[in-house]
């Protein structure tokens, strides 16, 4: 008995603290319904509840912030841009 309830605890504070960490780091335009201080009152103040409230309704799903294409390294015989400069 006192291990489920030391296991539900200590989910119970590692959603919160995801929640709270990915809602810091989360840009203005990438949550819904609340401005980034609200969700992080709801999150501080309801734990759990507004953890799973945020996670469910307050994200914008899909895209987790601005990403640009990573841009693979040509050697320079096959690199057209150095070969243009030549």
């Amino acid at each position: 008995m006192l291990r489920s309830g030391l296991l539900i605890a200590v989910i119970s504070i590692a959603l919160t603290l995801y929640s709270f960490i990915d809602c810091a780091r989360r840009e203005d335009s990438q949550l819904r319904r609340l401005p980034k201080w609200g969700w992080l009152l709801v999150i501080l103040f309801l734990s759990t509840l507004g953890a799973i409230g945020y996670l469910v309704f307050g994200r914008v799903r899909g895209q987790k912030g601005p990403r640009t294409p990573k841009r693979r390294i040509l050697p320079p015989d096959d690199d057209p841009d150095f070969l243009r400069r030549l």
